[in-house]
């Protein structure tokens, strides 16, 4: 049967913090995308190379299909944006190549079990004292058993939802932080507004839709790619030479649509928010 685990498994401990095999995957997307950064910005040309190229295509296109949402505010946004986009997408597809999930190791742990004891079982309980209730869980014991457990060496980064709740923690904060830079004090109104109890009762309404915007971020990101891993291994258990490869071309897809969904909300809020009470921000 294919391994499928709803939650990362702990590959060890560094200073008392658990290492997970998600994490060291996040880890790797992170060296790689730096890796990359650097090799495009070591030697940049009036006459680009290919590598050059190829990323000016990129950047360039996420600058111009950003900026028809954020307006002028793309250049305060478009770093924060385009670095989601980025990371999302390749965590996506890093954990779509051959080894994420099916290389490991086997751990070994103990597991107890309360079986009935013949001995304890022969002789009938006589003290008067004791219940019935309790008659019948004496003639039991506690055994332990070793059982191996598969552990992938490495998991798609946002198939973890400590990633995916990460990402909109970052997300809905620089959500916030923005929305302060550009408005100052007056963009507290927008959730303390004590004018009338309307205005009070709209502030707490958007305080709750702050704090639902992560988890909704976290849950749909996750949601999508766990499926999409689980919905693979099945596959590939089940047909494992031709018939994945359909499934393979649709999670690529996948893995794309979240990213581009998931920066498109964020700049979508940013714009929501740098905007709110902008005109009486600036008559003050």
């Amino acid at each position: 049967m294919p391994h499928i685990s709803l939650a990362a498994e702990k590959l060890g401990y560094f200073w008392g913090l658990p290492i997970t095999n998600a994490l060291l995957t996040t880890w790797l997307v992170m060296v790689l995308l730096i890796f990359l950064a650097w090799m495009v910005s070591r030697n940049l040309q009036m006459v680009p190379s290919r590598i050059q190229s190829l990323t000016e295509l990129v950047i360039g296109g996420l600058y111009d299909f950003f900026s028809q949402v954020t307006g002028k505010h793309i250049a305060l946004f478009f770093p924060l944006l385009a670095s989601l986009f980025l990371f999302i997408i390749t965590a996506n597809w890093v954990g779509l190549l051959p080894g994420v999930g099916t290389v490991g190791f086997f751990k070994t742990h103990e597991t107890e079990a309360v079986v009935p004891n013949k001995e304890l079982a022969v002789e009938p309980v006589q003290d008067s004292h004791v219940s019935p209730t309790d008659a019948e869980a004496l003639p039991e014991t506690v055994s332990s058993e070793e059982k191996e457990e598969f552990v992938p060496l490495f998991r798609g980064a946002t198939a973890d939802l400590n990633t995916t709740l990460g990402l909109a923690l970052v997300a809905v904060l620089a959500i916030q932080y923005f929305g302060f830079v550009t408005l100052g004090g007056h963009y507290s109104t927008r959730f303390l507004n004590f004018k009338n109890p309307i205005e009070f009762f709209l502030g707490i309404l958007e305080t709750v839709s702050e704090i639902s915007k992560v988890i909704s971020f976290a849950f749909r990101l996750f949601g999508n790619i766990f499926a999409g891993e689980v919905l693979l291994a099945v596959m590939a258990f089940l047909m494992p030479f031709i018939v994945p490869l359909p499934f393979l071309m649709l999670e690529l897809f996948v893995g794309f649509i979240q990213a581009l969904v998931f920066s498109m909300l964020t700049a979508v809020f940013l714009n929501v928010a740098v905007s709110h009470g902008g005109g009486e921000s600036h008559h003050g």
